[in-house]
């Protein structure tokens, strides 16, 4: 928005110099006014294309928020899940999505808590596919 006031502010005061440059040349009223309105004319056609330009801009990038929002909130959503699990929540896993694709890493005790971790993470919401690459960690007693 502030790039669009900026455009804004500037085209008015292109249209404010080149108009006030137009009347201090000598020749008919008429020449000049011409010249004023054919100026106003182009002046808002380049603020139309520069604001359009900007407004897709906002768009795109406001679909890339839109993306990295979803993936903070489905990690949340899968890492909250593996904590609220008994057997997991002392465990190391790590969860990061990228695109809604979760890539569970870190280390679990036995291939239950791994299929359960990639269980969990699949059953949220927005996730497209889940990544297990947990290792399995060996227990000495």
């Amino acid at each position: 928005m502030k790039a669009l006031k900026n455009l804004k502010l500037i085209g008015i005061s292109s249209l404010l110099v080149v108009g006030l440059s137009a009347c201090e040349k000598p020749g008919p009223a008429e020449t000049a006014g011409k010249k004023i309105d054919q100026t106003v004319e182009e002046a808002g056609k380049k603020m139309g294309e520069a604001t359009d330009k900007v407004a897709v801009k906002m768009a795109e990038r406001s679909e890339k928020a839109g993306v990295v929002i979803d993936d903070a909130e489905i990690t949340a959503k899968v890492k909250a899940a593996i904590f609220a699990e008994p057997g997991l929540k002392t465990l190391q896993i790590s969860v990061d999505t990228v695109n809604g694709v979760v890539a569970l890493t870190g280390s679990v005790d036995s291939q239950a808590n791994s299929d359960r971790a990639e269980a969990l993470a699949g059953a949220v919401a927005g996730v497209s596919r889940v990544e297990n690459r947990l290792a399995l960690k060996l227990v000495l007693k």
